[in-house]
């Protein structure tokens, strides 16, 4: 089964991925669902546990023993036809197999060379393995997202599962960077090699709690801070059926929103002295007391009963939304934030974001390795007996 180029805002743009893990795969998912022409360079013998395949979604599949020489020069081939290339490996293996930047740029000097790494390609770190975590846990923001144990120990750092490194410093980073050099290649008719380093990336995310120390408005220990659940206004809480609601409450006129829907529909009458009255939110000395009267009331219903008549305003009210849940929540359900992939008989999962209304996205199934092996040696004038000798040699899938 063919998967052909798809509408989309990037529809002529055609990007070579050479199969990995991790942050790759999601950058190269995103730019197949954004419609380019997504050509995944796929191992053999495959690449490993972690090679997921609704990650792979959208891509038309080569399967190319890059070690041998035939393998190599049919993905200068390859790279010859692209506009950009992503290769996820660690430093210096790109260029043992003969397709680093040097003869990649010499067959194509208008080719955006992308590296996706966890360290970067070069620094002291630059040959060791790492995954999102030890990348994140570098670049100093790892210590900012911390709870606050309440019981007065160090607040200890809280995973943010792979969504700070892998996804946004990593794959969201890279196809911003990549999509750049792509705009300037277009104007200079010259390529160039971009080094996008997980680190570097969650390093730049952490600039607004940088700024918000600058500000004066976090200096706190982690957890104990405006933003990180130190301010009761802006925290998870457990209902009375186990589930949570997050209340983000921060401006004045949401804060005294959530104090009015609360007085009127549970009864909250605040005491002059209450830490949870307006005038005394910011008091930060007061804000354990506020939690714990926040907690208590919380608890008095259940998740979806607070949020028939907090949700719906302008208290900044949530409830935190299980995975399997979130297809069927009102507000997604009716924007269709979730559809099955690649036809009704698909997996459901999130579709492509943002929303274009000239150039629409939408995305399409998972191939098979090396499912489009042939089709694409013919895009690039292989002979079938070509193909039939270099699949006999064992060089393709």
């Amino acid at each position: 089964m063919s998967t052909a180029p798809a509408p989309g805002p990037l529809a002529g743009v055609r990007i070579v991925e050479l199969a990995g893990i991790g942050p790759g795969p999601f950058a190269g998912m995103v730019l197949a669902d954004l419609g380019a022409d997504v050509i995944s360079v796929d191992r053999l013998a495959g690449a490993g546990p972690f090679d997921l395949p609704a990650l792979r979604r959208g891509r038309r599949s080569i399967g190319v023993d890059v070690k041998s020489p035939e393998g190599r020069d049919v993905v200068l081939d390859l790279v010859a036809s692209a506009d950009a290339l992503i290769e996820p490996y660690r430093p210096g293996v790109m260029e043992r197999l003969g397709l680093g930047p040097d003869p990649c740029l010499a067959r194509n000097p208008r080719l955006i060379y992308t590296r996706m790494t966890g360290w970067g390609q070069d620094g002291p770190q630059a040959r060791y393995a790492g995954h999102d975590l030890t990348y994140t846990a570098t670049s100093g923001v790892l210590s900012s997202v911390a709870r606050d144990p309440g019981d007065g120990s160090v607040p200890r750092p809280v995973l943010p599962g792979a969504y700070l490194g892998d996804v946004a410093g990593g794959a969201l980073l890279l196809v911003a960077g990549l999509l750049a050099a792509l705009h300037s290649a277009r104007q200079t008719g010259t390529g160039q090699v971009i080094d996008a380093a997980i680190v570097d990336g969650v390093s730049y995310l952490g600039t607004f709690t940088h700024a918000l120390r600058l500000a004066g408005m976090w200096g706190g220990p982690p957890g104990r801070n405006i933003l990180d659940t130190g301010a009761p206004f802006y925290e998870v809480y457990e209902c009375a059926d186990g589930r949570h609601l997050a209340v983000g409450a921060l401006e004045p006129q949401f804060y005294a929103e959530l104090l009015r829907l609360l007085g009127e529909h549970a009864g909250l009458d605040l005491a002059e002295d209450d830490p949870r009255r307006p005038e005394h939110r910011f008091d930060q000395r007061r804000w354990p007391e506020a939690k714990t009267l926040w907690e208590k009331l919380f608890r008095t219903r259940a998740r979806d009963e607070w949020c028939a008549f907090l949700e719906r305003s302008d208290a900044c009210v949530a409830p935190v939304v299980a995975l399997d849940e979130a297809p069927a929540h009102p507000h997604l359900r009716a924007r269709a934030a979730y559809q099955p992939v690649g036809g009704t008989q698909g997996p459901t999962m999130p579709v492509p974001a943002p929303r274009f209304s000239a150039t629409p996205t939408s995305t399409r199934p998972t191939p098979r390795p090396g499912e489009h092996t042939d089709e694409l040696l013919a895009e690039l004038g292989f002979h079938p007996a070509r193909i039939a000798t270099l699949r006999g040699a064992g060089v393709l899938a």
